[in-house]
């Protein structure tokens, strides 16, 4: 899940290598802290949400064919 994800975000953005995604095991999900650049925020958030969205649908979706649960929180 995390290297599907960091893929799709580092080809979203200006500055890939910025991109830095942080897995935390919870209780019966995994929470995964998506940090980037500042310039780079609006791009993985996009307009009215719909990329980051898309972000966690995708991530839902994955997450569930190996029977987990996954949150994604975009942090500054």
């Amino acid at each position: 899940m995390k290297e599907f994800l960091e893929f799709i975000t580092k080809h979203l953005v200006d500055h890939p290598e910025s991109v830095v995604l942080e897995p935390e095991v919870k209780e019966d999900r995994i929470v995964f802290r998506l940090k980037v650049d500042g310039a780079d925020v609006g791009k993985v958030i996009g307009r009215n949400g719909k990329t980051a969205t898309a972000l966690r649908t995708l991530l839902t979706a994955v997450a569930a064919r190996q029977g987990k649960r996954a949150i994604l929180e975009i942090v500054d």
